[in-house]
């Protein structure tokens, strides 16, 4: 694959041949394989944490006004609160802040099925059980009626997003296992891995059920026909990779300085636009889950880091640019797997749909940092 930063007019004709010849977004070196592997290897542990988290809070919280051990996953003791005090702990904040970047961005069938009349129905008789012996809920319900059912869709993408993330912290984790065992070689090693993936789950149901009063509630049954690659893969990919949000203190929300643009369909503020150099500083949410992955680096990636640079000194931001390129990497899994047709077909008609699907999503990544993950 070229060095797209030394080309920054390269064609987006040159970036399709690249995908169709069997290369990813990221190029290969046996640095960048290293780096991708050993991030996603601490991402796996950190998912994993934030998957059991999201998917309690989802279980055991429902219509709790003041869940204040949320983050304890139902083990509260006075070491761990002190632990917590102490910030000595999985930053589950940042899990939250990307459910809501997806809850507000939206899309998908999981947003759709939320708005629909079935979900309201099923939320509408959990709220009802939940009112049951609780004035508080009697009364901000009867004052908002809308309030109880909006708290449930939200937490319904805790669910979703639980779900998701479940999923890819096997995929991430079994592929620093195939690393280990030298059947990862190659940038599209990685790729192929992560794909392969994401299409053997690809139509794992995503349920939601409570339980209350010894009766069980199912807000998402399997009926509705959720599925985990087009339902929250697609969605979180679009919400979280390509639009995020602008973070407090880097740009102004005045609308009148114009610095946010007013479409969030055309927000450029996700993973693989993000300049890592900010990483570290007050108001940037990455900087806890760069925190996060810290923590549970593999040794070969931490020597890495103390060989170069500053050492350890700037270590969020290193983790950071590995995440980054880690993260071009899957969102060539996902380009691959959503393909119209295969993308070594040599038949005219599906090669023409597959270069019309490649050139939308190369017309959105010519701005983000492609070029500099590849300098």
């Amino acid at each position: 694959m070229q060095n797209l930063k030394t080309d920054p007019q390269l064609p987006l004709a040159d970036i399709i041949d690249n995908l169709f010849s069997g290369d990813a977004l990221l190029k290969h070196t046996p640095t960048h394989v290293m780096e991708v592997v050993g991030i996603l290897d601490s991402y796996g542990v950190v998912l994993d944490a934030y998957s059991n988290n999201l998917n309690f809070i989802a279980a055991n919280t429902f219509l709790d006004f003041f869940p204040f051990f949320k983050y304890f996953n139902g083990e509260v003791s006075r070491d761990k609160l002190f632990r917590h005090l102490q910030h000595n702990r999985i930053n589950y904040e940042y899990a939250e802040y990307c459910m809501k970047g997806m809850l507000w961005h939206g899309g998908g069938g999981l947003d759709t099925y939320l708005d629909s009349a079935e979900f309201e129905a099923n939320a509408r008789a959990a709220i009802d059980a939940k009112k049951v012996g609780n004035p508080l809920l009697k009364f901000v319900d009867g004052l908002c009626p809308d309030f109880a059912l909006e708290q449930a869709r939200q937490l319904a993408y805790y669910s979703g997003l639980g779900q998701f993330w479940r999923v890819m912290s096997d995929i991430f984790i079994s592929l620093a296992e195939e690393y280990s065992q030298g059947n990862i070689k190659v940038i599209p090693d990685v790729v192929t891995h992560v794909l392969n993936g994401l299409v053997a789950d690809a139509a794992r149901p995503i349920t939601y059920s409570i339980y209350i009063g010894g009766k069980t509630y199912d807000l998402m049954p399997k009926s509705a026909e959720l599925t985990f690659l087009m339902d929250t893969g697609v969605p979180y990919v679009e919400a979280i990779f390509f639009r995020g949000a602008p973070f407090p203190g880097t740009v102004s929300y005045n609308a009148q300085a114009k610095q946010i643009d007013s479409q969030p369909a055309t927000f450029t503020y996700g993973a693989l636009y993000a300049d890592p150099l900010p990483i570290g500083s007050a108001g940037i949410p990455p900087t806890l889950l760069m925190e996060d992955m810290r923590r549970y680096l593999p040794d070969y990636l931490l020597k890495h880091y103390q060989d170069e640079g500053r050492k350890e000194g700037d270590i969020l931001i290193k983790c950071c640019q590995s995440f980054q390129k880690s993260m071009f990497c899957v969102t060539t899994a996902a380009i691959q797997g959503l393909a119209p047709h295969s993308l070594d077909s040599t038949v005219p008609e599906e090669r023409a749909a597959n270069e019309a699907y490649l050139a939308g999503w190369m017309e959105r990544l010519t701005t983000s940092q492609i070029r500099v993950v590849n300098g």
